[in-house]
């Protein structure tokens, strides 16, 4: 037995209590209904980009309550292809849809990118929501007193309606959708591929948004806001913590039936693997993990970019033919 495998055999095995309420399928039937009658009003305007090779546009369009949403759309023009597969990108906590050049290696691959901010955060976008209770710390806390109100029903579907934006796109094959994001990007993805039957595949690294009475418990990452929170409102901690159940993709895994390829790192501390395991040990679909066994919190890094590329290859040869 080599270092790795006895180092993961008790996260193989890992599987904590579902938090699951009984009306979490309703909730999310109805959060899904309040998205859906939102209008898209999709935008895209073409950037004079360096680059000649690709066309890369500045896009908009509305997310759960009309905050406006923004990213980037990459077409490989380059291919002379009238369609093309699309991968959809989701970002780190605190982070934004980044550069256009951040994604190229997608676009070199064949892929048409959408990169997505998530409300609230490190990029252009706003928050249109509104909370009756103030917060500490980060966005993960904001509403964690309501589960209407909480942040990441408005953020997961915000990503949910990206996928809308993507299949709206002329240029897009809505067949052909690959989700793809690392650590809270990660969590978007199983979310998004839990809640929502087109993905075609979805790619997760050092995954956040698991195991979340855990990752409380231990002050991890940006769900130490919350112990922080209920260090000042302790008589909220049963509500605080029923209410972040609905969110915690563990409770979501038996719903995700695309191809999965995860990766964790076994010294990260912001996004404990064991987290993710209770997740990943539910999915039922195909499943492959990467183990990084001396990393933090960064991962794979472009190791595991690489591993992705090479993955995306083997398991849809025909998209780049």
């Amino acid at each position: 037995m080599g270092y790795i495998e006895k180092a993961t055999k008790e996260l193989y095995g890992y599987l904590p209590g579902l938090t699951k309420k009984e009306d979490f399928e309703a909730f999310w039937e109805l959060t899904l209904n309040q998205a859906k009658k939102v209008p898209l009003q999709p935008q895209r305007t073409e950037i004079d980009y360096p680059s000649r090779h690709v066309g890369v546009y500045d896009i908009a369009y509305n997310g759960m309550d009309e905050t406006s949403i923004r990213g980037w759309l990459i077409v490989p023009h380059f291919l002379k292809k009238e369609s093309y597969p699309c991968l959809i990108h989701y970002h780190g906590f605190s982070g934004s849809r980044g550069e256009p050049s951040d994604h190229m290696h997608w676009a070199m691959m064949g892929l048409a990118v959408l990169s997505v901010d998530c409300r609230d955060q490190g990029g252009p976008t706003g928050n249109s929501a509104s909370y009756t209770h103030g917060f500490v710390g980060n966005v993960a806390v904001k509403g964690v007193h309501d589960k209407m109100e909480y942040y990441y029903r408005y953020a997961y579907m915000d990503c949910l309606k990206a996928i809308d934006f993507a299949c709206a796109q002329a240029e897009i094959d809505p067949t052909r959708i690959v989700i793809e994001g690392v650590s809270q990007g990660g969590a978007l993805g199983m979310a998004v591929s839990a809640l929502d039957d087109r993905p075609a595949a979805v790619l997760v690294d050092v995954p956040s948004n698991s195991n979340l009475e855990a990752r409380v418990e231990g002050c991890h990452g940006a769900f130490g806001g919350v112990t922080e929170y209920l260090k000042r409102h302790p008589e909220q901690t049963d509500l605080v913590l029923d209410n972040l159940s609905y969110f915690d993709t563990m409770n979501m895994a038996d719903r995700i039936h695309c191809p999965v390829l995860a990766s964790v790192a076994l010294k990260d501390e912001v996004c404990p693997p064991q987290m993710y395991f209770a997740t990943y040990n539910r999915i039922r679909t195909e499943k492959e993990m990467n183990i990084y066994p001396f990393n933090g919190h960064e991962g794979g890094g472009s190791r595991q970019t690489e591993a992705k590329l090479a993955y995306l290859q083997r398991k849809f040869p025909g998209w780049f033919a």
